[in-house]
């Protein structure tokens, strides 16, 4: 069993930059592919950035490439999401995922993520 729990969020300006983390508990966390998943009112969860067990390979939703960063830190135990030039439209609550796997390629699929955190919410003020 893994237990996430996120840390970091509130409100910003337009333009600002928040760093999430996210801890887990568990000494599955190393096997683990983690993913940062967010959910706006009304809207469905999405997925925003993901990173392999090894830290190799990370990928991104396009609408934060170039803006968000996500890394982790085996030894901590934690995934972390860097978040630059924040934008209204990222507000949302955040969430901390991982999916026990060796797969290259983070998943971007709800359904293929174990575990959850309870989410951090980000809001962005224009």
């Amino acid at each position: 069993q893994v237990q996430l729990v996120e840390s970091g969020g509130g409100l910003v300006q337009a333009g600002a930059s928040l760093r999430l983390s996210c801890a887990a508990s568990g000494r599955a966390f190393s096997s683990c592919a983690m993913g940062w998943f967010r959910q706006a009112p009304g809207k469905e969860r999405e997925f925003v950035s993901g990173i392999s067990w090894s830290g190799g390979n990370t990928n991104d939703a396009d609408s934060v490439k170039g803006r968000f960063t996500i890394s982790r830190d085996n030894a901590k135990n934690t995934v972390y999401l860097q978040m630059n030039s924040l934008k209204p439209e990222d507000t949302a609550v955040y969430y901390c995922a991982g999916e026990l796997s060796l797969r290259a390629v983070p998943s971007t699929r709800t359904t293929d993520y174990d575990y959850w955190g309870r989410g951090t919410q980000v809001t962005v003020s224009s």
